[in-house]
């Protein structure tokens, strides 16, 4: 449909023709808030393009495709990249109990979750799971809506999971942890039960089937529970071999000439003890320095990685469609090919490796007072793990180095470090130290133990150096102009503001919007509540509360470090946002070869990264269940200590104590009496009993599910009770327990019946 220039259908643009080509920003502009699909032809006639113009702007959409701003959706209009075309190929994934269909584009390339749409079935049954539809998308409050234009050819629908055997049948069981339905297969492929498989599904109720395409592996092998995450991410876990052959090649050429010599000194990385890849190494001294009296002298010595990996290269390339190594119990997935991030780069003990060295002069205070960045050549004096460095420290002996290391580099290290932690104390970042879970594998790829990480001195203390470092990166980029991609961390956004302060009421904690608010006001919170049982509770409303760091070349600051300006420098074997900070560093102060080529665009890099960031984080989470699921398996049918950490109105979620892995306790399952959902206090209520179930509260409930395939834990009460076995929160001073609140505005549909079973 043709549309003339001043069409109330178009987004508003110059009254006169355009002396030369529309911006990217321009382009994107139209794109977005065109009423219909904005195709090459709508955008020239938007802009009053000539002819030739309209040759220019052809290459310029193209540019714009590749660099990942723009994609083209059916008949050759484009939508931003990320977006949903207006006009768009669909796949039904699902009919829900309630006749509701939903579907999900048939292409998606974005690097942000696959959106599920509601289409409008104007026939009432007349769509399937599995068939194709033309539709024209709008964005509505709650999500995204489709009306059918067209209903395509059938196709399937491609779904991850694992198979399993039921007598003579075999279904399929996906790996969605809330996606409880499982699909009898047609057509296994070869593959057998307890296989991963990527498989079609199609039909419509109740005759909906499997058809195995692909087998993806056995992700019950020992070391393989990854693969799932690995298959449903579509994380890149295997080189190119052009990438392995340069790597091959950059690992084989000499250090380079000019680089200051750090082998003299007892420098010293201090890692994991199962840590794969070593990328800091740290050093310190007193200062000899009189203007610096009392002060210290640090080196943190960082992989050059820039040298060997260069802008365009094959392995560039692949590094940066990974965004970043992904760290699993079982494996990692580098994004540099093993021969450079487990070797050459690699900083180990008693072998020369070429470093981008941040030597540091540290006040008696604490402060930063000057900095300055050389290329260099180390042999560290020892890898240690961080329980060895505490135990050395704390005056243990007889360890894999000299005892002497000891007074030589850690001694030294721990003295820079307290005037570190004091300056971080004054500072008063984001306090809150929430456990991370550690699954603990045996050499045969078993599962030993699932427990919290001992948090310790050392950790702090690496901690500090590598945040020193960041910052000192940071300015320096600043010093110079150049490009910084930065970390970011924005403070907190009203509505999460306001619901932590509804969440605090619960337990009559005042927490006042109108303040400015600070790291150190949450910190005063967590001060105020003390410590009780349900601390952990508050420090993750309060983690919940914050934004989500991310990468970014404009710098907003870091408030949970609450430092003004902060990138990351420290792990370029692992994260490619360090890489662009050396490279910059490089080319700041002519450090030689391996600088920035001139063209990188930091702000899409920085989008890009980012999501790969999260895109990672979501894979180790899950993959971290799957393996809590699995060694709690074997206590299926046992009564378990349990922490109830969130309430809906459908039931509530808990996890079990010492161990983690969410389960749900559903709603239907807490007897025959009506709850009532009171969503400002975030607990259900027994309207007949009384009987509470409240974010925080512990109580014992029989592990009924545990479902390796989902990470999906299911939890039911123990025999012969209804209503739970109320566990009061014991107070700390001044501080109450939650009490039920009333609901301001008209209730919503709070009730739900529950039926015995």
């Amino acid at each position: 449909m043709a549309f003339a220039r001043h069409s109330p259908y178009l987004p508003s643009v110059p009254k006169k023709p355009s002396p030369g080509l529309p911006t990217r920003e321009q382009i994107l502009d139209f794109i977005t808030s065109s009423a219909t699909p904005a195709g090459k032809r709508e955008i020239a006639r938007a802009f009053g393009l000539t002819a030739q113009q309209k040759i220019a702007l052809k290459a310029l959409l193209k540019d714009m495709g590749d660099e990942g701003l723009i994609d083209s959706a059916p008949g050759r209009a484009f939508h931003k990249m990320g977006g949903l075309p207006k006009v768009t190929v669909l796949r039904i994934v699902d009919v829900d109990q309630g006749g509701n269909v939903w579907g999900v584009p048939e292409r998606w390339e974005a690097d942000v979750p696959t959106p599920r749409i509601r289409v409008r079935d104007r026939k009432h049954g007349a769509l399937g799971v599995g068939e194709r539809i033309l539709a024209r998308t709008e964005e509505t409050g709650g999500g995204w809506t489709a009306h059918p234009m067209k209903v395509l050819a059938p196709a399937s629908e491609q779904v991850i999971g694992v198979l399993r055997r039921e007598g003579d049948r075999l279904w399929l069981q996906g790996v969605e942890k809330k996606e409880r339905r499982e699909y009898p297969v047609s057509d296994a492929g070869g593959a057998e039960a307890g296989d991963l498989v990527s498989a079609e599904i199609a039909g419509r109720p109740p005759r909906v089937m499997a058809k195995v395409v692909q087998r993806l592996g056995d992700p019950f092998a020992p070391r393989s529970f990854s693969l799932i995450a690995i298959h449903k991410h579509n994380i890149p876990d295997v080189f190119a071999q052009e990438a392995l052959d340069a790597a091959e090649t950059a690992a084989r050429q000499p250090l380079g000439e000019g680089r200051e010599d750090l082998t003299h000194l007892p420098i010293v990385a201090i890692d994991p003890a199962d840590a794969r890849d070593h990328d800091d190494a740290v050093w310190a001294t007193p200062d000899d320095d009189l203007a610096n009296d009392g002060g210290w002298k640090a080196i943190v010595a960082i992989a050059d990685v820039s040298f060997y990996v260069r802008p365009g290269s094959a392995i560039d390339r692949e590094a940066r469609a990974r965004g970043n190594s992904v760290y699993f119990p079982d494996r990692v997935v580098p994004m540099l090919p093993e021969i450079l991030s487990a070797d050459v780069c690699s900083l180990k003990a008693g072998e020369d490796r070429a470093a981008l060295a941040c030597h540091l002069k540290v006040t008696k205070a604490g402060a930063l007072k000057s900095w300055r960045f050389t290329r260099a050549v180390v042999r560290l004096a020892a890898n240690i793990a961080y329980e060895e460095a505490q135990a050395a420290i704390d005056g243990g002996s007889g360890f894999g180095w000299d005892d002497a290391l000891t007074e030589r580099a850690l001694v030294p290290l721990w003295d820079c470090w307290r005037a570190l932690a004091a300056a971080r104390d004054k500072r008063e970042p984001l306090d809150l130290d929430l456990p991370e879970r550690r699954v603990v594998l045996d050499e045969k790829g078993r599962i030993m133990s699932v427990a919290a990480r001992e948090r310790l001195d050392a950790h702090r203390l690496i901690e500090d150096f590598m945040i020193a470092a960041n910052v000192a990166a940071a300015k320096a980029l600043e010093a110079k102009k150049a490009p910084v991609m930065y970390r970011v961390h924005e403070a907190p956004a009203r509505e999460k503001l306001v619901a932590l302060k509804d969440y605090l009421e619960t337990f009559e904690v005042p927490f006042a919007l109108g303040q400015v608010v600070k790291p150190a006001t949450f910190n005063r919170i967590l001060d105020r509540v003390g410590d009780v049982p349900f601390r952990p509770e508050i420090m993750e409303q309060i983690l919940r509360s914050q934004t989500q760091a991310y990468y970014a070349p404009a710098n907003h600051g870091h408030f949970g470090l609450s430092l003004g300006s902060y990138a990351h420098f420290t792990s370029p074997i692992r994260r490619y946002a360090d890489l662009m900070v050396h490279r910059a560093l490089v080319s700041a102060y002519g450090l030689g070869p391996g600088g920035l080529n001139g063209d990188e665009d930091f702000e899409l890099a920085g989008t890009t990264i980012s999501k790969l960031e999260r895109r990672a984080m979501e894979a180790e989470r899950e993959t971290i269940d799957r393996y809590v699921a699995a060694f709690l398996s074997e206590r299926v049918g046992e009564l378990v200590e349990v922490r109830i950490t969130g309430v809906t109105n459908f039931g509530f979620f808990a996890t079990v104590d010492g161990i983690g892995g969410d389960g749900l306790m559903p709603v239907r399952d807490l007897g025959g009496e009506y709850f009532r959902f009171d969503e400002a206090a975030r607990r259900l209520v027994g309207e007949q009993s009384g009987e509470e179930y409240a974010q925080g509260q512990r109580l014992e409930l029989r592990l009924a599910e545990a479902n390796p395939v989902s990470g999906a834990l299911r939890f039911e009460l123990p025999e012969g009770r209804y209503g739970g076995a109320r566990t009061e929160r014991a107070p700390a001073k001044g501080i109450k327990p939650p009490r039920v609140l009333k609901r301001r505005g008209r209730p919503g549909n709070l009730r739900h019946q529950n039926r015995k079973k």
